[in-house]
């Protein structure tokens, strides 16, 4: 049997995998997708590493319930690095491995905010949720952090990202960001480790990514031995909200193709 573990990214918390896990508890499939620690109802308490969130998820699926179930996982940015990690640690517990706008050396491209693009973020978030069939929030949204996160200004997409993405920001806690900074400054690489990796692997990004690059996701799908590569043109970092019906389509074609239907 094999189970999905969906893992988020920063900021983000368990419910963000909620257009991958309402779609794939519709197929049957058991889900776990947990709050990272410092994220969401994970609370930190004090600094940590992000060794940390590894061994959370090893004693996560090293559960007496999850014990001799096998996982596909699906990680969307830092997720997709968990993912990796757990991959590589634990070869026999991994039926397949899905990475989302990740990388196993992730590059970005992203510039520094200014006041008036921090600011328009919040604004527009605000302004959504509240007049959620306007179009001048979407204005100020390309004038925001956000229009380095999307390429689709849609009422779709803006309705996700007021609906978890705003709260996911709110509940991830200065640990979280320290955590990753820190890990960010040292310098993440693991393509050397990459060949070990032996199971299905489907790697997914948005052309237009500037938090984490297609290129530096596609140097990834290159380097795994068995893996499919996925690329879309008018999309960015945030792309399951983007196009989530195409993406969620073309990761059941890829399951079908891999034997891993439920």
């Amino acid at each position: 049997m094999a189970n999905f573990l969906c893992l988020h990214g920063h900021p983000g918390n368990g419910a963000c995998m909620d257009i991958f896990t309402e779609h794939l508890t519709a197929q049957g499939y058991q889900i776990l997708a947990p709050d990272l620690r410092g994220y969401g109802k994970f609370k930190a308490k004090q600094a940590f590493a992000m060794q940390d969130h590894l061994s959370d998820l090893s004693n996560l699926i090293m559960q007496p319930e999850y014990c001799h179930h096998r996982f596909i996982l699906l990680g969307w940015s830092l997720g997709g690095i968990l993912a990796l990690e757990l991959a590589l640690k634990f070869p026999d517990r991994i039926a397949g491995m899905i990475l989302i706008a990740s990388a196993a050396r992730p590059l970005s491209s992203h510039p520094t905010g200014v006041w008036h693009e921090v600011a328009n973020t919040g604004l527009a978030v605000l302004l959504n949720q509240v007049f959620p069939t306007w179009q001048f929030p979407k204005q100020i949204g390309r004038r925001s952090l956000l229009n380095y996160l999307v390429q689709t200004h849609s009422d779709r997409t803006y309705a996700y990202i007021t609906k978890y993405g705003a709260a996911a920001f709110l509940q991830t806690s200065r640990q979280a960001t320290t955590a990753l900074s820190s890990a960010l400054k040292q310098g993440y690489d693991r393509r050397s480790a990459l060949t070990k990796i032996k199971q299905p692997c489907l790697v997914i990004a948005g052309a237009q990514d500037r938090h984490i690059t297609a290129a530096s996701s596609q140097e990834t799908a290159t380097l795994l031995p068995n893996s499919t590569w996925i690329c879309y043109p008018q999309a960015a970092h945030l792309l399951p909200w983007e196009i989530p019906d195409r993406l969620l389509a073309d990761i059941d074609i890829w399951l079908e193709q891999n034997d891993l239907i439920d």
